[in-house]
């Protein structure tokens, strides 16, 4: 099995993930939270998260509310226990300035959003298609 923690506001991207993952991957537990603020309590297991498992990989809007793409890989790049979490950053901006800040904050990757449906299903599973070759552990 493979924890994914998506980090998204957008309920429909959210579903458009679920779907893409269901379809292609049903053995990834897909987690959802919908801010910077969370995420980051989320994979630090604070509050209401503090049993949530060690996600395998990030899936980090590049928009998010309340701290942003490049906030949230900054504290986590300065963290040693998530500083080897493997994060790509999904963002509707195909802005140079954009890529380079994300990639040089510490994202693993960087995928601009398609706006059509079946491109949107094909960049999730190509992205998970890179990673799920990474150990696997059962879902918490």
């Amino acid at each position: 099995m493979f924890d994914v923690l998506l980090v998204e506001d957008n309920q429909a991207d959210v579903l458009l993930v679920h779907e893409a993952l269901t379809d292609f991957a049903p053995a990834v537990c897909l987690h959802v939270v919908d801010d910077g603020e969370q995420a980051l309590a989320f994979l630090r297991r604070a509050g209401s998260f503090a049993g949530a498992p060690r996600p395998h990989l990030m899936l980090l809007d590049g928009n998010t509310p309340r701290r942003n793409a490049v906030e949230v890989l900054r504290e986590l790049r300065g963290d040693p226990e998530l500083v080897g979490l493997p994060v790509v950053v999904f963002s509707t901006s195909a802005a140079a300035t954009d890529i380079e800040r994300s990639l040089s904050a510490g994202a693993d990757g960087y995928v601009e959003k398609p706006l059509g449906l079946g491109e949107f299903l094909t960049a999730v599973q190509d992205t998970l298609r890179s990673w799920l070759s990474a150990q696997e552990r059962p879902c918490s």
